[in-house]
């Protein structure tokens, strides 16, 4: 494949997922708000990372190596399809069967997203003479900037739909608002009429108009995508392409064997947690409380804007400087957020501050997504698969627990747990930049001394 075919490549992969995306992640951050009653909202994510979790440890590198990189992408894309259209008759009936659909499908389609961009970056890196490490943050800088556009799309998506401020809804009292920011409790009943859901009509179109976009993405996997064939599949006996218990087994070798899978897996966990924290309970308890559902979409815009932007930035200097640098970054920024936040009340005078937390949670967790997917492929380039499956597994513990929780813990103790995994993550990931800086300068002696 040539230079210009990859590049193409990524492109498509990139803008591929961006469809997808728009209506999903936009979904997910009106799932708390849209969908509260019984905690089916919240509740349903939960359901979605636990059934991705058992999606990781058996099926990734089994559909990847029959189906290919091209075809696991599309056919994943059309298990999404499926969970959007679930909302337009919003039941624990329909809302479960569809998170387990939606579960089961993510984990081959980011595992062979992942794949396919490391193996890529690799390819180029032979053409150009760049090292992979490099190649690949370049890659994944890439992707994840147009990925994390899907936030400004498909929030002025539903911001367009839901602007209009409804008749019935009136200011919420001080009393009410006090309710709001780290001291809402979703246990506790709430007559915020903020709170209140948007009428049905509404919530049909944007359904229709995020379906419309994922068929969108299919298309665009299924027409443009070249099918590749990894350079580890030459090598593949047929006896590892079934569905076996040895694969089964893998996931967790792969973690027994490498000590820094095991070193990342905090900081991992806390990858989905930070980003369960900023749909689930920033969306709801400080935006849609204080300012209503209508003003979501727009915060979040603001979000997704700055991820992008940083997500793409961050990937072009991190060959410059490394990856700690942008980690002590998302260290402070997001530590120093949930401060903030648990000392700030919520007050709808002060709207641009709703702002500004988003930007700093979103520049946090562009830091997040782009090196810790970076530091995975760099890591663990011969084993992909089984590397990036560790991956989603433990990212998804992190969306369970703090999904599982939503609904019955206040937001300040969950902010506590958010920070608690975010100290001991970012202390396992030094562990991993200091072992692999000794294992290069030890590589160094040896080749010289030779």
């Amino acid at each position: 494949m040539d230079k210009r075919t990859i590049l193409k490549n990524v492109v498509v992969v990139s803008f591929g997922f961006l469809f997808l995306f728009t209506s999903f992640q936009s979904l997910s951050n009106l799932q708390s708000s849209l969908n509260k009653e019984d905690g089916l909202g919240t509740g349903g994510l939960a359901i979605i990372y636990g059934a991705l979790v058992i999606s990781c440890m058996f099926f990734p590198a089994f559909i990847v190596a029959h189906l290919g990189c091209k075809w696991t992408i599309a056919l994943a894309m059309i298990c999404y399809i499926v969970y959007m259209a679930a909302n337009f008759y919003a039941v624990w009936g329909t809302m479960a069967v569809a998170s387990v659909i939606v579960g089961l499908g993510a984990a081959p389609l980011w595992s062979a997203k992942c794949t396919y961009l490391t193996q890529a970056a690799v390819w180029y890196a032979k053409h150009t003479g760049a090292t992979e490490d490099d190649v690949i943050n370049r890659f994944f800088g890439f992707f994840f900037m147009v990925f994390q556009t899907s936030q400004v799309w498909g929030n002025l998506i539903s911001s367009t739909v839901f602007s209009q401020r409804p008749d019935n809804i009136t200011l919420p009292t001080p009393e009410e608002l006090e309710r709001c920011g780290a001291s809402f409790d979703p246990a506790l009943p709430v007559n915020n009429s903020n709170l209140a859901r948007p009428p049905i009509e509404k919530v049909y179109i944007v359904c229709g108009i995020y379906i419309a976009c994922g068929c969108v993405a299919f298309l665009i996997i299924a027409g443009l995508l070249d099918p590749i064939t990894l350079d580890k599949d030459k090598d593949t006996s047929e006896r590892d392409r079934k569905l076996s218990s040895d694969l089964f087994i893998a996931t967790f070798r792969h973690w027994w064997n490498s000590p820094y899978q095991k070193l990342l897996t905090t900081l991992t966990i806390y990858s989905g947690i930070e980003q369960a924290f900023i749909t689930g309970d920033y969306t709801k308890s400080y935006i849609s409380c204080t300012l209503g559902i209508w003003n979501v979409g727009y915060v979040m815009i603001c979000y997704g804007v700055v991820d992008a932007a940083c997500s793409f930035t961050f990937g072009r200097l991190v060959q410059y400087v490394g990856h700690i640098p942008f980690f002590v970054l998302a260290f402070f920024v997001h530590g120093g957020t949930l401060i903030a936040l648990l000392l700030w009340q919520p007050n709808p005078d002060q709207e641009y501050l709703f702002y500004i937390f988003a930007a700093l949670w979103g520049m946090g967790d562009a830091v997040i997504q782009t090196q810790i997917n970076a530091l995975y492929g760099y890591l663990f380039t011969k084993s992909t698969e089984a590397g990036f499956a560790n991956y989603r597994l433990w990212e998804s513990f992190g969306f369970i627990m703090a999904f599982g929780y939503s609904a019955h813990l206040q937001t300040k103790i969950k902010m506590y747990v958010a920070m608690a995994w975010l100290v001991i993550g970012m202390l396992m990931y030094s562990f991993v930049e200091f072992g692999d800086r000794r294992a290069k300068k030890y590589s160094h002696d040896i080749k010289t001394k030779l």
